[in-house]
């Protein structure tokens, strides 16, 4: 069994008290319970403090662009669906940047594992309001307050059909240690969206603010209630429901394709010789 030691990386460059640090302990601690050791699996993420993630632990990576985490992820999953693959934004690159990849990817039901570390800023270019931003939030470059609507990931994930989507706390560890080892053990697409606070630019959503406001979903709540689950999913302000909002069980993308539903792409025959005679014909 891996222990926490081999998920070590490069020391972290996040602002002391921030809420990735919370989110990387959960993460590591999730895959030594699972069982997986460095090897097993991939992260890929983007650009912004989230985007700093892989860079911490020990892991295959790909740190691409800004918002073009998913279609990564998805071309590594498609060619070899038998690795882990995780996809790690913040709420900027994700939802804003990347907003119509996050789209297909749920559409598509692509057996990747989706993080947002959500901290409703920009935290890497100074802290100017995110899609998830509260409406009339004051930041440096929004001094008359956020003019957009607060997009709210959970009800988009369920209006679209999610194959598993939770909503998680930095603050409360534990709770988000088993809610990654829960969408690592869904088939299909999975969506946490972790609310986390940014101690040097967002003065607003403070770790004490969502202590005041999150709860947990009480055992009975049946998640594969899709009419249930639009009414936490609506659920923002005085009381933040965190847990797995909704969840189905969906054919993935993968066992779709005929071409790779056998077998993965990386464990098929490869004929050089036909790579070669295809190129030819473009001199």
């Amino acid at each position: 069994m891996p222990a926490l030691e081999d998920y070590k990386g490069r020391p972290p460059a996040w602002c002391p008290g921030c809420g990735n640090f919370p989110i990387l302990s959960a993460f590591a601690n999730a895959m030594a319970d699972l069982g997986l050791g460095p090897h097993q699996f991939t992260i890929v993420s983007g650009i912004g403090q989230a985007g700093k993630f892989p860079h911490y632990l020990k892991c295959n990576t790909f740190n691409g662009l800004h918002g073009r985490t998913l279609p990564v992820a998805t071309g590594i999953k498609l060619a070899n669906h038998d690795m882990h693959v995780f996809a790690v934004a913040g709420d900027g690159d994700c939802y804003g940047e990347g907003g119509n990849h996050l789209l297909h990817a749920i559409r598509r039901n692509i057996n990747v594992k989706l993080f947002v570390h959500d901290n409703q800023v920009y935290g890497l270019t100074k802290g100017q309001a995110s899609p998830t931003s509260m409406e009339g939030m004051v930041t440096k470059n929004q001094p008359a307050g956020a003019l957009s609507g607060q997009l709210n990931p959970m009800a988009l994930a369920v209006a679209l059909d999610c194959s598993f989507a939770a909503r998680a706390f930095a603050g409360d560890g534990e709770r988000l240690k088993e809610l990654v080892k829960a969408a690592v053990g869904h088939k299909g697409f999975a969506l946490i969206d972790i609310l986390q606070p940014c101690v040097t630019f967002n003065k607003v959503n403070t770790y004490q603010w969502y202590k005041e406001r999150v709860y947990h979903i009480e055992p009975g709540y049946n998640p594969e209630d899709r009419i249930e689950a639009f009414k936490r999913a609506l659920e923002w302000g005085d009381r933040i429901p965190i847990g797995i909002i909704y969840k189905n069980y969906r054919t993935t993308l993968d066992e779709k394709i005929p071409a790779i539903r056998k077998q993965p792409l990386i464990k098929q025959a490869f004929d050089r010789s036909m790579v070669e005679a295809t190129l030819k014909e473009f001199y």
